[in-house]
């Protein structure tokens, strides 16, 4: 393989390292700091990440690099946290700082190094700092409180740096990742969509055989490459299934049949299945039993429709990696789990199906790309995202046929607005946006007539990877306009609001 090992020790920022891998057009996969030996090495790695992470390495059952990656030979990079575990490996030393670097900090290069070329300002997120580097090993920059603020050991190929190279707020951080995987790892830079592509064919033809599958498909940017890929692959093995749940944004049945019969050139079963899911949950208000529900509503159609076309035993689905990140994928990482996603983790146990999955491990911005090199219609790869349960999670509280509706119509004028000002697409500033709907009433004056009627929420965000985001500075004459026109067209909303929460803390839908 060409690619590296990303060792996970609890940071935040694990997935963003992932990421910065990528954009060098690296291939890497993530895993927990104790994952066992043969499933680390079966993507035979050329060298290894080890992450941040908010313990400190002198703690009572503390995270460790395990012996074997020491042993490999192979080089590696220590981030925060994996360069104070790689000094007390490696007989160096760690302390407690008496003064603690959070933000953003100076740092001075030592000497020239094959690691760091063109870096001064950092950010800094530790408490620890090294007080003794292992044998071997040299300062390559400091900064005012860190002495060792950068490692290295340029014989064995053992690096570390006190900084996150991987977050925005260190300029040029990239290129420090950069030339860890490729120059001093030597890997090739080939993970470009057209590999992507050719793999995920390969291994999407190995999984399934001759056999027929069914692609549940959404008209989202995740289904619809999922089953452009699989499509591609098998071509009329593949039978696409289009749920109407009842829960879909404005006109959505139509766009999707259109871009799938038309475009794609799939097969497509449509199911208006509506009554059924508003049925199952009415009366039901808490988000996880609701995602629970639509999945299991999901899977119990396609086991329906499965039997009129030949019972496949395959299932195709959109799921990318921060819906496994987010659900605590139990084949991936230990991440606390903050929702289910009705794809991971609000699937039936029982279900009939074997998922093929080949965006499993993409990120958002991947996958628009691989779409992109497939081909598919413009529109549809930068189409907006929509969560697999629909309109079920932004419908807070019971989601009667009569506040999905509501909810449906506010969307609209939300998207046509954002749409005419130039806010939606392809290099536009929202990567995001929707409406709420919230479970609260609040007094009004309409026409001189008292109203106590729902609030409705503006959800706006600009991000790459939608692991983070932050809210999008939207014009307050737009805001103005989206929250007019609610309040005088849709029955039932007197009042609209902004949220204006990045991600994290908040996740970027409500539910």
């Amino acid at each position: 393989m060409n690619s590296i090992a990303i060792l996970d020790f609890g940071s935040q920022y694990a997935q963003i390292i992932a990421r910065r891998v990528r954009e060098a057009q690296v291939y890497c996969e993530l895993f927990p700091w104790d994952a066992p030996q043969e499933k680390i090495l079966a993507i035979q790695p050329k060298g290894f990440i080890l992450s941040g992470g908010p313990k400190s390495v002198y703690e009572e059952n503390a995270p460790f690099i395990q012996k074997f990656i020491l042993e490999s030979g192979l080089p590696i990079l220590g981030i925060c946290y994996g360069m104070q575990a790689l000094t007390h490996a490696l007989g160096g030393k760690v302390d407690s700082s008496a003064q603690r670097e959070y933000g953003h900090a100076e740092i001075e290069l030592l000497i020239t190094n094959p690691l760091i070329t063109n870096l001064s300002t950092v950010w800094m997120s530790h408490g620890d700092k090294v007080t003794q580097l292992p044998e071997g090993f040299i300062a390559l920059a400091k900064s005012g409180n860190s002495p060792f603020a950068a490692m290295g050991d340029l014989q064995r190929k053992y690096f570390g740096v006190q900084f996150h190279p991987e977050v925005n707020h260190t300029p040029n951080g990239t290129e420090l990742i950069q030339h860890f995987a490729v120059d001093i790892c030597g890997v090739k830079p080939n993970w470009t969509p057209a590999n992507i592509i050719d793999d995920a064919v390969e291994k999407i033809r190995k999984q399934v055989g001759k056999e027929r599958v069914l692609a549940a498909v959404s008209g989202g940017v995740d289904s619809s490459v999922a089953a452009a890929l699989v499509h591609k692959a098998i071509g009329d093995q593949l039978v696409c299934v289009f749920v109407d749940t009842g829960l879909l944004r404005a006109n959505e049945g139509a766009q999707v049949a259109s871009a799938f019969r038309g475009g794609l050139g799939a097969e497509l079963i449509t199911v208006d299945a509506a009554d059924d899911f508003l049925g199952a949950l009415k009366g039901q208000t808490d988000p996880e039993k609701k995602r629970r529900i639509v999945g299991e509503k999901f899977i119990r159609i396609f086991e329906r429709e499965a039997k009129n076309v030949g019972q496949p035993h395959f299932l195709v689905q959109g799921t990318i990696y921060p819906d496994v990140v987010e659900s605590s994928g139990k084949d991936r990482d230990k991440a606390a789990k903050i929702k289910s996603h009705h794809n991971v983790g609000g699937l039936p146990e029982d279900m009939q199906f074997e998922l093929v999955e080949p965006l499993r491990y993409l990120f958002k911005d991947e996958v628009r790309l691989v779409g992109e090199a497939l081909g598919l219609n413009q529109g549809l790869v930068w189409r907006q995202p929509f969560p697999g349960p629909g309109l079920t999670v932004r419908c807070l509280g019971e989601c009667t046929p009569e506040r999905v509706s509501r909810l449906r119509a506010a969307d609209a004028i939300l998207l046509e607005e954002l749409s005419k000002a130039g806010f939606l697409g392809k290099g536009a500033q929202t990567s995001q946006a929707f409406m709420v709907l919230l479970p609260v009433r609040s007094v009004g004056v309409m026409g001189d007539q008292r109203t106590y009627q729902e609030a409705a929420a503006i959800r706006a965000v600009a991000t790459d990877d939608f692991m983070t985001a932050d809210w999008a500075r939207l014009p307050f004459d737009l805001l103005a306009k989206v929250s007019s026109r609610i309040v005088n067209e849709v029955q039932g909303i007197n009042r609209v609001v902004y949220d204006i929460t990045s991600k994290p803390p908040a996740t970027i839908e409500w539910e």
